[in-house]
């Protein structure tokens, strides 16, 4: 979704979104709002959700408020997000972090793909084929580390792992996307 649920409200401050953003736990808030979150708590660390408690380590606002950027007012709060996500966005604290971001990061990958309006650098698109085509050749081939034949549904095991890797690589690969384009890098 290229923006809040409609009929939908920041959880914080209870009024209509004002600047827009996404949160990598998938919750919507008002830009000034989240940031007001992070600057009431320890500034050295990343905000948790208010309402998953997770940590966030990515921002992104909408594309309608980065068009809004002429405004004083949204590109002071755009300009702190980014610097947030200098800060934060290049974090991914270990495994259970990066699974709990993966489907938040592959929903908006997907979208960004199909969308004709919206272009992922060359680069990155092949990256991505070229991980999920291996992953799937791999996982249909005969040829297994741990074949399924000998141990049964154990012998998935190997096919679950490469598939998983290849998600995690994807996954990585677009948020550091996404920080170069809302972090200013």
């Amino acid at each position: 979704m290229d923006g809040p649920p409609a009929n939908d409200w920041c959880s914080i401050c209870h009024n209509n979104f004002d600047v827009p953003c996404q949160a990598n736990c998938s919750h919507w808030f008002c830009g000034n709002c989240i940031l007001q979150v992070w600057s009431h708590g320890p500034t050295l660390q990343p905000c948790l959700c208010p309402l998953c408690r997770r940590q966030i380590t990515l921002i992104v606002p909408t594309e309608s408020s980065l068009q809004q950027l002429h405004d004083p007012e949204v590109s002071e709060i755009l300009g702190k997000v980014q610097t947030y996500n200098r800060m934060f966005g290049q974090r991914s604290d270990g495994l259970i972090q990066r699974l709990q971001d993966l489907p938040f990061l592959l929903r908006r990958l997907l979208r960004e793909m199909m969308d004709p309006q919206r272009s992922l650098p060359l680069v990155i698109r092949a990256r991505v084929y070229l991980a999920m085509i291996i992953s799937a050749i791999y996982i249909v081939s005969p040829i297994d580390i741990i074949p399924e034949g000998v141990l049964g549904v154990i012998g998935l095991l190997d096919d679950f792992i490469i598939a998983l890797i290849c998600f995690l690589h994807v996954a990585a690969l677009y948020r550091s996307v996404l920080v170069f384009r809302h972090g200013g890098s």
